[in-house]
């Protein structure tokens, strides 16, 4: 096999040109075969095989750089640069990550797991290079979903002043470019990059420039280009930015990508090659359902199937039902993502009521003040999303939410732990960066029933309030305990006096299995489902305080700024003197894996938690 001979970087190089093809078939089919083990990233990384060996083959790395928008489109480089042994343990605990990761390889020039963010990490590696006079080559590569993020544009703002050489490849496998067009574009690319043209406009403007008037005259030769290009070239929207446009291009013709990018290494300045790609390609599950196999679980090469197929209901799903129900009692009831209606459990509710769902694509902080607006307006805006997606806009929930006290309602998916997708996917900072700001109420379900409890209760609030839950099976205990929600008030489960157990959402069960082991050494344990962050239920904490020898917090969130240092608080500020003992996540980003195992490494699964308590006695 091909593939064998891809040992290291650059070993791609070794390869006839005459057997492109072949490799780029035997990738498809290992990453076909690995990703149906393990799951991870597919339908991104099909459409992204000839485009990456193009980009190995016209560049030497690690000396030029490669950065990769989000990163789940990156599997192929990894394969490339001598990984693929890596692919058996894929976003698994100590395995190999799904994204770029700078201390797995030197080959990966830039972290990335976010949107929309390459192309100024590419322009600071642009700038670090010219400041050092080095002559390497920078390419940040960006998909189409990803240009919809606005930080994007601020970069590519900034970009198009400079007079050195920068690449940024536009990923594009959702638009289609006719054959007219392209032809027409790609003829003038031709003309435009070849070095003589190149070379013959860069002097006839220097000459103009250094005769009296000289500016004028070359402003207006560059706008009557810019008039006949506007008829034929695609791409005059970065062009007008004064980022050079070539494009549309073939992304499964690596010669043709491999000329492209020679070419654009020549101009002096920002250029954007637009590249055609099909998400899934060479996989037919994956061409015909991509959004499915966008993060794959483990599935059957066949049919495309799950080889584990979820037979209970998960959070998302409950918020979906819930969010069906909530649209049909109230017409202000509108709901909004950035780019994840699958994701986020808004599919039904966008076939119900498609007027009153708004997807403004991977625009996080526009999507904030969107609903801020519509508060404004009267409506009752439900912002659906990741727990790590939300903190992009803090700035807007702070500035034109909060400030306002405007009623819009944050439902937090994929809070705490998620998994796989490690450091940059982690739902565990939100109470942290949530708590902190004035008007903002927060709160979490300890199973699926207080979650649809706390989804109606967050909706009548007047005011900004964040539902945080976590991913994965909803928790279907306790369902005898549905105390009314209360702004601020916990729920007592079980009082027994001894040690009090205040646990915060997913934790409520944890303190179940917590409680278990503490009657087996002979301890009484109280559980208290605390239900609000902020404000807590300082009542329900001095309450504790009189019965019981010690309090116990638990928070799947990092302890800085969390539950637990608000009780700490508390009791601070009532002089109350009494044991306590703060689970939580330490101050430290959690690698990928498996979640069991993330919180038994982090010591916040049941045992670690008992053991801390029984050392603190």
């Amino acid at each position: 096999m091909l593939l064998d001979k891809i040992e290291k970087a650059n070993d791609i190089k070794k390869i006839d040109k005459s057997d492109y093809g072949e490799l780029a078939e035997e990738i498809r089919q290992f990453l076909i075969q690995k990703i149906s083990v393990t799951g991870g990233h597919l339908g991104s990384n099909l459409g992204a095989v000839e485009l990456t060996m193009a980009l190995h083959l016209a560049l030497n790395l690690p000396e030029d750089k490669i950065i990769w928008d989000v990163g789940h489109q990156s599997y192929t480089h990894k394969i490339l640069t001598g990984r693929k042994d890596g692919f058996d343990v894929l976003r698994q605990f100590h395995g190999m990550s799904g994204f770029p990761k700078r201390k797995e390889s030197s080959y990966d020039a830039f972290d990335t797991g976010h949107s929309s963010t390459s192309i100024s990490a590419g322009l600071g590696l642009v700038k670090a290079r010219d400041l050092k006079g080095e002559k390497t080559t920078i390419v940040s590569v960006i998909g189409d979903g990803s240009l919809t993020g606005g930080m994007a544009y601020e970069a590519l703002n900034n970009a198009a002043k400079l007079e050195t050489n920068f690449i940024v490849i536009l990923n594009d496998n959702n638009m289609s470019i006719s054959e007219n067009v392209g032809g027409v574009s790609k003829y003038l690319n031709n003309i435009r990059t070849a070095t003589g043209y190149l070379d013959l406009k860069e002097g006839i403007y220097n000459a103009l420039k250094s005769k009296p008037g000289g500016d004028g005259i070359v402003n207006r030769l560059r706008r009557a280009k810019s008039s006949f290009k506007q008829l034929v070239i695609p791409g005059m929207f970065f062009e007008d930015m004064g980022v050079t446009y070539l494009g549309p291009v073939d992304g499964h013709d690596i010669e043709g990508l491999i000329k492209v990018i020679e070419e654009a290494k020549r101009v002096k300045g920002a250029v954007l090659i637009h590249v055609m790609t099909q998400k899934g390609k060479g996989y037919g599950p994956a061409e015909k359902h991509p959004a499915r196999f966008h993060g794959a679980e483990p599935f059957d090469i066949e049919t495309g199937i799950p080889s584990h197929p979820r037979t209970v209901a998960n959070y998302t799903d409950v918020f979906s039902t819930v969010m069906c129900k909530l649209g049909q009692r109230d017409e202000r009831v509108v709901a909004i993502t950035a780019a994840m209606p699958d994701g986020t459990g808004l599919k039904r509710f966008r076939n119900m009521y498609p007027d009153r769902f708004f997807d403004v694509g991977i625009a996080e902080e526009h999507a904030v003040t969107f609903a801020a607006g519509l508060a404004a307006g009267g409506m009752k805006p439900i912002v659906a999303v990741y727990s790590s997606f939300l903190q992009r806009a803090y700035d807007q929930i702070l500035h034109d939410v909060c400030i306002q006290n405007l009623p819009v309602v944050f439902a937090i998916d994929r809070a705490g732990l998620v998994g796989s997708d490690g450091e940059t996917h982690q739902g565990i900072f939100d109470y942290t960066y949530l708590s902190g700001i004035p008007n903002m109420h927060i709160c979490a379900p300890k199973n699926k029933w207080e979650l649809s409890d706390m989804m109606k209760f967050a909706v009548a609030l007047e005011a900004p309030i964040a539902v945080r839950y976590p991913r994965g099976t909803a928790y279907a205990g306790l369902a005898e305990y549905r105390a009314p929600i209360e702004l601020g008030k916990a729920e007592w489960i079980v009082r027994e006096g001894g040690i009090a157990l205040f646990a915060v959402g997913s934790m409520v069960k944890t303190a179940e299995e917590v409680q278990a082991l503490l009657h087996e050494k002979g301890y009484r344990a109280s559980i208290i489902n605390a239900r609000f962050i902020k404000p807590i239920d300082e009542e329900a904490v001095l309450s504790a305080c009189e019965d019981h020898d010690m309090i116990v917090t638990m928070e799947e969130n990092v302890l800085s700024g969390g539950f637990g240092e608000k009780v700490l608080t508390c009791l601070n500020d009532h002089d109350r003197q009494i044991k306590c003992v703060m689970a939580g996540i330490p101050d430290a980003y959690v690698e990928h894996g498996n979640v069991d195992l993330l919180k038994k490494e982090i010591g916040l699964d049941a045992v670690s938690i008992t053991e801390k308590i029984l050392e603190k006695l």
